[in-house]
């Protein structure tokens, strides 16, 4: 990395946390000598783990032997290159994993290694040996959970690089022993047998004595560290170690503080990063199950917390389930139990009527699944099917202090759907997977998203398109001067955070009203405040645009509104589009006179009109952009109509 990139992470850092990052230096040094390659052969559990999941019968029989990564397709029943980005074709080294360079193109892309050593196809395995007992499957598993331990010494290549890969290992592995009923297999298969205390069983342990190791602090204490305390609080659970109940006492006092630290008093993720949600609520419901399984439960502080983070879910999806996307997303899972895409917030609200009894969130719920079968069982299944699902209209939902809106009209399966972010650039000190995205807003019509985020496409590899993806220019508010709102100095590392100010929020039957403004320009002497205005009764949504300069001097603006790939474009003249994707109502967009607007599509010099609707994935879309130069004080007004 660049000399700046190390000046300005230091930057981000208070003294305690330059004190801790020093104390890692001193271990790694420790690690690199001594460490690397340990293997404990001689550590036992002090007793085989007692069943936890109500795992049940379920029927199941794998298609393909395949799941995506990505923008590939990884097959497992062939030899697996565990350290090969399956994308690039290029690998990474089997050097000390603390000392490999993750945040280049040098070796590929380590989101893909990691995507592939989760081992998140195991479970699959593991439900289709339950529903057939066939040998071959059971032995396939054994043999790819060897093959992973003969290629990953500990601490050597980059699967020993980040500890949330780690404890995603260990939740893996505990879905994979009760869904093998590994207690029984070991008592009538010798082999098995062998292989479970002598490979596996001291492999999970090294998983457990990382994850306590290395956590994620200060400004790194984001989603990483919620997995961590996760992983190892349900591997301390189930497998007992002599330093188990040690383990079980950290790791549950860490969930009980990250579930109230990381989320508002209303249960939003503070990261701001939409799609992070389910996988970050993951990391709280499973541990619940295991802790009420175990007779360990968590406060009603927690379960109170865990209520309103998926009511926020709830709110957060428009009437055929989809969400409006903001920050980072990378289609990141914590447990894979169906084949295919699932819609894992839509198995989180089934999870949610299981736990709460919620008749509104049955509306959401795709139905009972692999997962909530696995963690719930039969008698969780009779919950979900005695709860009648409330299929009243929804109302908008402003959360104020948080700056998210979500403003609707719905009447039965017809919805006017509008999502504005007033929120912060992300969390903590580095904001790392925030987008500088203050104001900006979607809208979606009956279900289907016609204006739009952009998404993510990438991280570490490729940093024009990372550039892009997080940039103003890539949101659908206001860019000043070819500069975004915040600065950013690496790829998941922003200074020089804006603060946002909600000045007005209201929502009535007939209308509702968001004013906000954001000080990201201040740096070139300007304010700019969004006020927003959705009239439910005619179903026009109204932005005015105030850019405000004490100054004389000469601003450009860039206003895009970025499309969904499906969405057709009507250019009527006069800066007035009419909008159209399939089995929706049409919108009308009407820019105001002052611009200069154009459609812009699959543009690359500069890069603008691309659409990401998964992690390594992009297609070009339309932009409707508009442009112009002032000074002074501006005004600009867009009115936006749903018709039909």
């Amino acid at each position: 990395m660049p000399l700046s990139w190390y000046y300005h992470r230091l930057r981000t850092m208070s003294l305690p946390e330059i004190g801790y990052r020093a104390s890692q230096y001193w271990q790694k040094r420790k690690e690199r000598q001594s460490q690397q390659g340990y293997f404990p052969s001689e550590k036992r559990l002090l007793h085989l783990p007692k069943s936890i999941l109500p795992t049940g019968t379920l029927d199941f029989q794998i298609k393909e032997q395949s799941i995506p990564i990505f923008d590939q397709k990884f097959y497992y029943n062939q030899p697996i290159d565990w350290h090969l980005d399956i994308s690039s074709q290029r690998r990474f080294p089997k050097s000390f994993a603390k000392d490999i360079n993750i945040r280049t193109s040098e070796y590929g892309s380590a989101k893909h290694v990691w995507e592939v050593n989760r081992l998140q196809f195991l479970p699959l395995l593991a439900l289709e040996y339950r529903a057939t007992q066939d040998e071959k499957v059971l032995q396939q598993f054994q043999d790819i959970v060897q093959s992973w331990i003969d290629e990953n010494p500990y601490l050597v290549g980059v699967n020993w690089y980040s500890n949330i890969e780690v404890n995603i290992r260990l939740l893996v592995w505990f879905f994979c022993w009760e869904l093998l009923d590994v207690n029984t297999l070991m008592q009538s298969e010798t082999p098995f047998k062998k292989f479970v205390e002598e490979q596996w069983v001291p492999t999970i342990y090294l998983h457990c004595l990382y994850s306590h190791q290395n956590p994620s602090y200060y400004s790194s204490a984001n989603n990483h560290l919620i997995s961590e305390y996760a992983g190892l609080f349900v591997a301390a659970s189930f497998w007992k170690f002599d330093e188990s109940e040690d383990w079980l006492a950290y790791a549950k006092a860490g969930l009980e503080k990250e579930v109230i630290l990381q989320h508002s008093q209303n249960g939003v993720n503070k990261e701001e990063a939409a799609e992070y949600i389910q996988f970050i609520t993951d990391f709280f419901l499973i541990p619940f199950v295991v802790a009420e399984a175990t007779d360990n439960s968590f406060s009603p502080g927690y379960r109170n917390q865990l209520e309103k983070i998926l009511d926020y879910i709830f709110q957060m999806m428009d009437v055929r389930g989809n969400i409006p996307y903001y920050g980072d997303e990378d289609d990141g899972k914590v447990i894979v139990l169906e084949e295919g895409h699932p819609d894992n917030f839509k198995s989180l609200l089934t999870s949610g009527v299981v736990l709460f009894n919620n008749t509104e969130w049955k509306t959401k719920s795709d139905g009972w699944d692999n997962k909530n079968a696995v963690l719930f069982g039969a008698g969780g299944k009779m919950t979900f099917d005695g709860v009648e699902a409330d299929t009243t209209n929804q109302a908008s939902r402003l959360y104020s202090e948080e700056g998210h809106f979500f403003l609707r009209k719905q009447q039965g399966e017809q919805e006017i759907f509008v999502h504005m972010d007033a929120a912060p650039l992300g969390f903590l000190s580095i904001a790392a997977h925030g987008h500088a995205d203050a104001l900006a807003f979607d809208v979606h019509v009956d279900g289907y998203p016609i204006i739009t985020d952009a998404g993510t496409f990438t991280y570490h590899t490729d940093a024009e398109w990372r550039d892009y993806f997080i940039s103003t220019l890539a949101h659908n508010t206001i860019r000043i001067n070819q500069t975004d709102q915040a600065n950013s100095t690496g790829p998941t590392m922003w200074i020089n955070h804006y603060q946002v100010q909600v000045i007005e929020s209201s929502t009535t039957e007939m209308q509702d009203t968001i004013v906000a403004e954001h000080n990201g320009y201040q740096k070139l002497g300007l304010t700019h405040r969004r006020h927003l205005v959705f009239d439910k009764k005619s179903g026009q949504i109204t932005v005015t645009d105030t850019l405000t300069s004490k100054s004389a001097q000469e601003y450009t603006l860039e206003f895009p509104l970025h499309l969904h790939p499906e969405v057709q474009i009507k250019d009527n003249g006069d800066n007035q589009f009419h909008l159209q994707r399939p089995l929706a109502r049409t919108l009308e967009v009407q820019f105001d006179a002052a611009l200069q607007v154009q459609e812009v599509r699959g543009q690359t010099e500069p890069i603008l009109g691309w659409y990401s609707p998964s992690f390594r994935i992009k297609e070009p879309t339309s932009v409707l952009y508009g442009k112009m130069t002032f000074s002074g004080k501006l005004i600009l007004t867009t009115q936006l109509l749903v018709k039909g």
